[in-house]
């Protein structure tokens, strides 16, 4: 039987295996490669807190995006030890498309500011954010990184420039971009599902690549082929189950993102087709 993991899967499971044996660190790693900052934001019209997660990268190095391509991690969170927060939701700015080692990696370098906007369980009162984030940070060779962060929100911070300007460099929606319809259809392959994306789409610019996220964590992709037909933007990928068992694919909970020159676009579900 064919081995289920791919090369480039395989490399993303020996670095987060590496990341979780290692040591630790509180807003730093490795002689400051990657440090990490929680950004005060003040308070929403809605009544949210919105702060964020500002990542710092010493020059030529590199961390991924949350579909991090064909190598890497994508990062994760940890929130044990937050207090009042009653839901969080992450604005993801628009990576990078690079080349390493032959692998297509999409994600960010020398900085990164991730605008988190938190919903209070019991609104007046203080916000703790604490948690941990892991990822992986890349150069001439990767390195995983676990930081620690504590901070109490202050519900009193004015407008930050800095979170302004990441929410502001968020992929466009796909109302915004003037897509016009997107469908997907599946069919199975040797050891699981291709999903075919046709998205009718004025062009992003440039070279557009597109990736497709199941939306199921027991799911992980291969590399998404990407081709232009006139106003379709036409993507594939295979989706295979990271245990060998078989999984049921939600079109609703699918997640296209196109990466382009002008622009990105964050596309939420797709219809049958």
């Amino acid at each position: 039987m064919r081995q289920m993991l791919t090369k480039s899967a395989a490399a993303a499971a020996a670095l987060l295996a590496a990341a979780a044996a290692a040591p630790a660190n509180s807003g730093s790693v490795d002689g400051d490669i990657v440090r990490i900052e929680v950004l005060d934001g003040g308070m929403t019209p809605r009544g949210t807190h919105m702060g964020a997660l500002k990542i710092t990268l010493q020059p030529g190095w590199k961390t991924y995006w949350r579909a991090p391509g064909d190598a890497g991690i994508p990062p994760s969170f940890s929130w044990r030890g937050a207090r009042n927060v009653g839901a969080l939701s992450i604005t993801w700015p628009s990576p990078e498309v690079f080349m390493t080692s032959g692998y297509r990696t999409i994600g960010y370098h020398d900085q990164l500011v991730l605008p988190v906007e938190i919903t209070p369980e019991t609104p007046g009162k203080p916000v703790r954010l604490k948690g941990r984030m892991q990822l992986g940070v890349c150069k001439d060779v990767c390195v995983p990184a676990e930081l620690k962060f504590d901070h109490q929100l202050d519900s009193s911070s004015g407008r930050n420039p800095a979170i302004a300007a990441a929410m502001a460099s968020r992929p466009w929606s796909a109302k915004e971009a003037g897509v016009r319809a997107a469908s997907c259809s599946l069919r199975p392959s040797d050891y699981g599902m291709t999903v075919t994306a046709r998205i009718s789409m004025p062009s992003a610019g440039g070279e557009e690549i597109a990736v497709i996220e199941p939306g199921n964590p027991k799911l992980y992709a291969g590399e998404t082929k990407t081709r232009r037909e006139g106003g379709q933007l036409v993507a594939e990928t295979e989706f295979l189950p990271a245990d060998g068992k078989a999984y049921a694919i939600d079109r609703s909970q699918l997640r296209i993102t196109v990466l382009g020159k002008n622009h990105a676009v964050d596309i939420h579900g797709c219809s049958a087709g």
